[in-house]
């Protein structure tokens, strides 16, 4: 299983809210905490274009992939904080050797 792991913010305090493409998650369902990372048991993908891709958009010619965006939401001595665009850093299982 491909997990995604979010660093967060260090100012960030228990409370807290997280969005994924602007979709409200809920804690536990959609994903967990572990010390100062969010973990999803899903793979996000951040597209990353080359040059070549960016080239053919100037065009007008689509190229579209997966482009997820993390954005947490906090209060931070009394201000309301947006963390916007977080990176995404996936972690994959290792391949288990057949016998």
């Amino acid at each position: 299983m491909t997990r995604s792991i979010v660093k967060l913010p260090r100012d960030i305090g228990e409370e807290f809210d997280v969005y994924v493409n602007g979709v409200l998650q809920q804690p536990g369902f959609d994903y967990y905490t572990d010390r100062h990372a969010l973990i999803f048991d899903r793979r996000l993908r951040k597209d990353r274009i080359s040059g070549w891709r960016w080239l053919l958009g100037a065009w007008g010619v689509g190229t579209y992939r997966q482009d997820d965006t993390v954005d947490v939401r906090y209060e931070h001595d009394g201000e309301m904080r947006l963390a916007h665009a977080l990176g995404i850093n996936l972690e994959e299982d290792e391949p288990h050797e057949q016998d």
